[in-house]
């Protein structure tokens, strides 16, 4: 009896611990599902008030709008003064070539210029010079045009004498003989006149096309003088040194390609979003960034524009739809995002790093429902 006593306790006690191990299961399977609940009713009402809105994609790549530097000019290469890589300032020198053909026709040029300036100075003297000279003949005119009035006089009052027998008929030739002297000296005179006039006007023209070929040379200086300073290639902005190919001794051209000056503090952001996932965009939404280089950090950013046309618009050799068979491929749109950071981060960041992005969408909300009212028919 004391060993039937004794199973029957311990099949008892057994059946207790099994029913506290299945009640503590249970406890811990309802408060698992409970946390799973709160966990996936957490995470639906953040996806409806946010996750739904944001529109992500890692087809986004960092850009600056480097510069290519070329010369203006032709020449060797005489100095460089930048090496790979090297951080510049806008109007650095960067490249200098041979000038001395340069000054040589600088030179010339301003001798040019001293010689149009003689000239001018010359043509002036010849205009005053043929002012004085009109002034003579208008003074020889007028001496003649008195002597020819003299001459009609002394005619006019030896005739009635002639006539009576008071004077000979040889003294009346004489007078009338110096009468039309002075008759022809005063047109001669009045013609000298008329000729020194004439003058002023071709003195006149000499002048205005001596001003115009100073001016001429001028001009020619001038280019001069830009050449010469063209055989020192500057900067036109701030950044880093990159791609150099020239070197000391070369010979270039204008528009050779010497090197490129990448702006990398002025980094800015491309993401090339789906066709599908810029409904909601606008211009000033927020983003967050994550940078392939740049892992555990997360960047903050703001859209800035969109691109006027999907990327295979401004293929080389975009799409044409309208011949043989036809294929959907949804469309990527550029959307340049402008990047909030500080000269620490920024000098991590260099073109052509990979990026993920996520852009939030909710402040068009506003916008969806407009649309709506603008495109409903009742």
């Amino acid at each position: 009896m004391s060993t039937t006593a004794g199973a029957s306790g311990r099949e008892a006690s057994g059946d207790a611990v099994s029913a506290e191990k299945r009640g503590t299961k249970r406890v811990a399977l309802v408060g698992f599902g409970l946390v799973a609940l709160i966990g996936a009713a957490v995470w639906g009402g953040h996806w409806w008030l946010v996750g739904r809105f944001i529109e992500s994609t890692d087809d986004a790549y960092l850009k600056a709008d480097s510069v290519t530097i070329a010369p203006k000019v032709s020449g060797y290469v005489t100095d460089v003064y930048v090496a790979d890589n090297q951080a510049i300032k806008a109007g650095d020198p960067l490249v200098k070539l041979d000038a001395r053909q340069y000054e040589v026709a600088l030179d010339q040029a301003n001798a040019t210029v001293d010689a149009r300036n003689a000239d001018i100075q010359h043509a002036e003297a010849q205009l005053v010079q043929q002012r004085a000279n009109i002034a003579q003949t208008q003074a020889q005119e007028q001496v003649a045009r008195v002597s020819l009035r003299h001459a009609q006089d002394e005619v006019a009052r030896y005739a009635p004498l002639t006539a009576t027998g008071a004077e000979t008929a040889e003294r009346l030739a004489e007078l009338k003989s110096k009468r039309d002297q002075a008759q022809a000296t005063l047109a001669a005179d009045t013609a000298a006149v008329e000729a020194a006039r004439s003058q002023i006007a071709a003195l006149t023209a000499q002048l205005a096309q001596a001003r115009a070929q100073l001016e001429a040379a001028r001009a020619n200086a001038a280019q001069s003088q830009l050449d010469l300073d063209n055989t020192v290639v500057k900067s036109a902005l701030a950044g880093r040194v990159g791609d150099r190919t020239v070197r000391v001794g070369q010979y270039v051209q204008p528009g050779t390609r010497m090197l490129t000056v990448v702006p990398v503090q002025k980094t800015y952001l491309t993401a090339n979003f789906k066709e599908t996932q810029i409904g909601r965009m606008r211009v000033g939404q927020p983003v967050e960034m994550h940078v392939d280089a740049l892992p555990g950090h997360t960047l903050h950013g703001v859209v800035d524009s969109f691109s006027p046309g999907t990327g295979a618009q401004f293929a080389l050799l975009p799409p044409e739809n309208a011949t043989g068979n036809f294929t959907k491929i949804v469309q990527r749109v550029p959307v340049r995002i402008r990047i909030d950071t500080g000269p620490e981060t920024r000098s991590v960041l260099l073109p052509g790093m990979s990026v993920t992005v996520d852009v939030d969408t909710r402040s068009a909300r506003e916008d969806d429902r407009r649309i709506d009212a603008e495109n409903h028919r009742g």
